[in-house]
């Protein structure tokens, strides 16, 4: 088990551990209790009621959140003729079609955050699956980066679209923003990414979907949010 150090520990002991805070409450506390120097990020992690080892039961998907994560993310975009000029155009960070694949295949390229493809160029970049898969990067339809719109799938990534998925123990885990937001943009923020996953719930999950949900900073323990407040 982990050891913490003095300043996690005293930041535990201003959590009571046997209450679901009100969300406004909640961040302010995580701010309160934030323990490192820099701008942490704030994080979410969701229990859900699904069992992932079922298809019909799988959780994933993008959302936009509306003030974004505070991250500035990368974006490469495979694509050619005019749908690379509009990723270009859009701010795509990286633009290429078999170029890029092969600067990934044959270098181990992966200076970047998210990797969008046009439909016509997925029989080449299928050749990767075996490096950007295992890394979360590999572009999918259900995450809206499989797309002949790459100008929108441009502009929402940078805007602060995220994905999201389901892991095996039925948890999700995502960035919602920066202790330096300010508390009433965190909550919308969170609210937005839990009203997605409420419209995501499989129809083969059975019982209490929305079991649990916590927040934390980078470095600091997590905070109990009452799921009632968030979804009520």
């Amino acid at each position: 088990m982990a050891k913490h150090g003095k300043k996690f520990q005293d930041a535990v002991k201003q959590i009571d551990r046997n209450t679901a805070y009100e969300p406004t409450e909640a961040f302010e506390l995580v701010k309160k209790i934030a323990p490192a120097k820099f701008d942490e990020t704030v994080e979410v992690a969701v229990r859900l009621g699904v069992d992932p080892r079922h298809a019909d039961q799988q959780v994933r998907g993008a959302v936009v959140l509306p003030h974004g994560t505070g991250k500035t993310r990368i974006v490469l975009v495979f694509a050619k003729g005019d749908k690379a000029r509009e990723a270009e155009e859009a701010g795509a960070d990286f633009v290429g079609a078999e170029d890029m694949v092969a600067r990934v295949q044959q270098e181990g390229w992966l200076g970047f955050d998210v990797a969008i493809a046009t439909p016509d160029m997925m029989g080449n970049v299928g050749k990767l699956g075996r490096i950007l898969g295992p890394r979360g990067l590999m572009p999918n339809p259900k995450t809206g980066t499989v797309t002949f719109d790459v100008t929108r799938a441009v502009q929402e990534v940078k805007a602060g679209k995220i994905e999201y998925r389901v892991d095996k123990a039925g948890n999700i885990h995502a960035p919602i923003g920066k202790i330096s937001f300010p508390t009433d943009k965190l909550t919308e923020n969170l609210r937005t990414l839990i009203d997605t996953l409420v419209r995501a719930r499989p129809a083969a999950a059975k019982g209490q979907y929305m079991k649990s949900i916590s927040i934390s900073s980078t470095m600091g323990p997590g905070v109990k949010v009452s799921t009632q407040r968030v979804t009520g």
